[in-house]
């Protein structure tokens, strides 16, 4: 047994309840207080998660841009310094590298945070397909990520920084904010459907970040929040997980993150043949939400059917704190993809009905 990765606040989790568990080869809190509170502390005030698993690279040089369009599916010329672009990254057959964020910080400087489980395969993609002019650098040793996340989120960061942070619009970033001190990229970013901030500190700054954001906001009750609630909240807001939604036999398309897809941008990309042919042609199968009409969680992996023919198969699914109802995201056959249709889905030696609904199952007022 190789011993558990772990992040700069490994020693802080004990201190705040933390229960942790090995997530991918990283030990990580699965949460702090119960998965539910958690949820509803995210949806209704803030919640604050530990992301420093995640790998970050940086890609600079003069022809950084290129490099990128040819690597992603999303169009990097349309990126502005200070914005950020969620992305997919794909083999030749359009099956899924990865999906991430570039942060361009200038025309030859760009910031890509990639899923932690696929670090090392990413470089090695990336590192592959190198070309001169540009300089890839694996620097995730040396940053620490932390999110907060939910409505409360800006005005409780605000109180701890003299950036106006309301200037930081969705999807953009500002580098060399100061927090207490600390120098730190915050990005209007996230994972779970809610307003809110991720900060890219360095390492030795984490621990500081972390006391400070949770001691401003526990009067309003800012709960330190683990992968429990991440992934309910990421999932209800229908926001793919690597692994899951998206794998190396899933395309983005397959996926529904087809808005990051830019089949017409100038520049050849890695999986571009595959994802115009299914663009054109239409998808044999995809990604849909299930509602169960029947009592039972539908979980990943499990078959589903229609009639006693297998048509697809679960790729995430829970009972959903918000909701509260058992829903799944299931990868079917596209004819059995309407809304209302009925399946039926194998938990464990029953079949239970589900219909197909809409996503995403949340949605931000």
């Amino acid at each position: 047994m190789s011993e558990l990765k772990t992040t700069p606040l490994i020693e802080v989790y004990k201190e705040y309840g933390g229960k942790t568990i090995d997530f991918g080869g990283w030990d990580l809190p699965v949460q702090f207080s119960s998965i539910k509170e958690e949820h509803h502390a995210v949806r209704e005030r803030a919640g604050l998660f530990d992301v420093s698993h995640m790998g970050e690279f940086a890609v600079k040089g003069e022809d950084a841009e290129s490099y990128l369009q040819k690597l992603v599916t999303n169009d990097v010329s349309k990126l502005k310094v200070g914005g950020a672009q969620y992305t997919a990254m794909c083999y030749e057959d359009g099956g899924t590298v990865d999906d991430l964020i570039i942060y361009k910080k200038a025309d030859d400087d760009y910031l890509i945070v990639v899923n932690a489980s696929n670090i090392e395969k990413d470089f090695e993609w990336m590192e592959k397909h190198l070309f001169d002019g540009v300089e890839l650098t694996n620097i995730s040793e040396e940053i620490a990520q932390l999110a907060i996340q939910g409505p409360l989120a800006e005005q409780l960061l605000q109180k701890l920084t003299t950036t106006n942070l309301a200037e930081i619009t969705f999807f953009k970033f500002k580098d060399g904010v100061e927090i207490e001190g600390a120098k730190v990229l915050a990005s209007r970013t996230g994972y779970t459907g809610e307003d809110g901030f991720e900060i890219y500190c360095q390492k030795n700054d984490a621990v500081m970040l972390w006391k400070k954001i949770l001691e401003v906001g526990k009067e309003d009750g800012v709960l330190p929040c683990g992968l429990g609630a991440r992934d309910t909240l990421r999932f209800e807001a229908r926001l793919a997980l690597y692994g899951q939604e998206l794998t190396s036999e899933i395309t983005p398309l397959e996926a529904g993150i087809g808005f990051a897809v830019k089949v017409d941008k100038e520049s050849d990309f890695f999986g571009k043949e595959t994802l115009i042919l299914q663009k054109e042609k239409g998808l044999s199968r995809k990604i849909v939400g299930l509602e169960m009409i029947d009592k039972g969680i539908p979980r990943n992996g499990y078959e589903v059917f229609v009639d006693d023919k297998q048509v697809g198969t679960i790729t995430s699914g829970t009972q959903s704190p918000t909701l509260n109802k058992n829903v799944g995201l299931a990868l079917i056959e596209v004819e059995f993809a309407p809304l209302n249709t009925i399946v039926e889905v194998q938990v464990r030696k029953k079949r239970l009905k589900a219909k197909v609904v809409k996503t995403p199952f949340y949605k931000r007022a």
